[in-house]
């Protein structure tokens, strides 16, 4: 077999929502790892006054590509951007683009979709299955054709608590589906959502698990792979460690985490959280379009399904990321934090409850009152707001845990040479997750919030200064109420001498018997 930089050597790649997240990363590694490949053309749509190419030409000037310019300076000259919105009819491609997609194109990687969880229904189906429609209905014109990869999200049949490497057939036929929404106006779709959904969270799975069942249906002779990668984080080796550049998912949570905002957090301590490395991910989605490409005239024609998880191989726990989190954040502040971290995961909802009363929304409106006060303008309130809808969003995943089966991308990993397993590596049993976890928190800081290292010092001096008025409050309260109900009331005396006698009874006991033990 070729190898892949041999595989994908003389070919066209057509990448959609490359402008996101995992597109950013798919197109650096391409172009770094296959400098043979020829062009890669990226469908782009305006945005904000900006061209498509101007977009492209902006993100790649970002850090994440300065390891592919310092080792191909001229590597921007195989990217085209092709004007396109696929929200619109034909994708709204000019009949020349089509044309030249239609001529060259070899390989298509469809990584675009709405990641918001919330979405409402019509936009959801529009981005995630009228688009995929489209992209699969562009992909029968293209006469060189070898593979079609369609990157869909290993929660999109989260109903289930076994999930295989297989295509599930949806409760409701997309296209009756699709033909109602023309129709329907947004007050009654959005009446009809839950009942729709059924036993899944949002939209977002839904329609995700419905645009996988549509390209087993309507790819025909296509040769067609589906990734399902979990939660997607930071990166783990490539292009280096720790790169993210966004606030989604649970980035965001790290960073309120980091900041002393975020001290309480529905979530199971024993669940399983299933984070994935965006390099992992890609690393997979690469090799699976080359193992599908190469073999397109011998393996059997069926769609090959890759559930990207590391929970199955590598498991780490929703109580284990709270204990990296407030350790490297603690080592490692962020800058001109509002209290020091200290997140706490909590499985009872009423207990979750209380403390966020306790522990965000009083402490918020105090904080508004003093802004307010100092001529400020108050902003804490919106911003706990906002960071409990992300929480209520997240709440489900890191409640629960699911069983995925892996075994295709494990026949990937033993179909593929020694210099392909180290140039692409997707095993997660290497992954350390401790160190993965400082990285992440330290690529928040450095990548998302702009924060230099060289910031350290006064970030753990301010994060002293918080201690020592925390230390101050509490000893005066503990004064108050001291002064207030125990000082006055005989009964209050009493009891609090009991409970304090008790303590040195107890003190005393486990002394005497870690003495008796040695």
């Amino acid at each position: 077999m070729l190898t892949i930089p041999e595989y994908y050597e003389g070919k066209n790649v057509l990448i959609t929502g490359a402008t996101g997240f995992m597109g950013k990363v798919l197109l650096e590694k391409l172009l770094r790892s296959c400098p043979g490949i020829k062009v890669v053309y990226v469908l782009v749509r305006h945005k904000a006054g900006h061209a498509p190419q101007a977009r492209i030409a902006d993100m790649i000037n970002c850090k994440l590509f300065d390891r592919v310019r310092d080792e191909q300076p001229d590597f921007a000259e195989k990217i085209v951007a092709v004007n396109s919105d696929l929200t619109l009819p034909e994708l709204d491609l000019s009949k020349e683009d089509q044309e030249t997609l239609a001529d060259c194109i070899n390989i298509v990687f469809h990584c675009a979709a709405t990641i918001r969880f919330n979405e409402p229904l019509k936009d959801a189906m529009q981005l995630n299955v009228l688009a995929t429609q489209k992209m699969v209905a562009l992909a029968h014109t293209m006469k060189h054709l070898e593979v079609f990869l369609h990157v869909s999200t290993a929660y999109a049949n989260c109903d289930r608590t076994l999930i295989e490497e297989v295509v599930y057939p949806p409760p409701v036929d997309y296209k009756k589906l699709i033909d109602s929404l023309e129709w329907m106006d947004e007050k009654l779709v959005s009446a009809m959502t839950p009942g729709l959904i059924g036993k899944r969270p949002n939209t977002y799975t839904y329609t995700k698990a419905m645009a996988e069942y549509l390209v087993q249906q309507e790819c025909g002779n296509l040769n067609v792979a589906i990734i399902r990668p979990s939660i997607v984080g930071a990166s783990w080796k490539e292009p280096f460690p720790g790169w993210i550049d966004n606030f989604n998912g649970p980035s965001g949570i790290f960073i309120a985490a980091g900041k002393g905002i975020l001290r309480t957090m529905r979530a199971s301590n024993n669940a399983v959280a299933d984070l994935v490395p965006v390099d992992v991910v890609i690393n997979t989605t690469l090799a699976a379009a080359w193992y599908s490409g190469s073999q397109r005239h011998t393996r059997p024609k069926s769609i090959l399904v890759y559930n990207c998880t590391t929970g199955g191989i590598n498991p780490f726990h929703w109580g284990e990321v709270e204990y990296c989190i407030n350790m490297t954040f603690k080592t490692n502040p962020l800058e001109q934090a509002f209290r020091r971290p200290n997140v706490n995961l909590r499985s009872n909802p009423f207990t979750n409850q209380y403390w966020t009363t306790v522990s965000h929304t009083l402490p918020a409106l105090l904080y508004d009152v003093y802004l307010r006060a100092t001529g400020q303008k108050p902003r804490m309130m919106k911003t706990i707001t906002r960071l409990h809808k992300a929480m209520m969003v997240l709440e489900y995943f890191t409640s629960h845990s699911w069983v995925w089966n892996t075994d295709n991308v494990t026949m990937l990993m033993n179909q593929m040479g020694t210099d392909d397993k180290r140039m692409f590596n997707f095993d997660v049993r290497q992954l350390n997750w401790a160190e993965y976890m400082e990285n992440y928190c330290m690529g928040t800081k450095k990548y998302v919030l702009n924060e230099a290292e060289s910031g350290l010092p006064a970030a753990r001096k301010h994060l002293n200064k918080l201690r020592n008025i925390r230390y101050t409050f509490n000893t005066v309260l503990v004064v108050f109420i001291w002064r207030v109900f125990i000082a006055r009331s005989q009964m209050g005396r009493n009891i609090w001498y009991f409970v304090v006698s008790l303590c040195f009874k107890f003190l005393s006991y486990f002394r005497a018997s870690s003495t008796m033990k040695y």
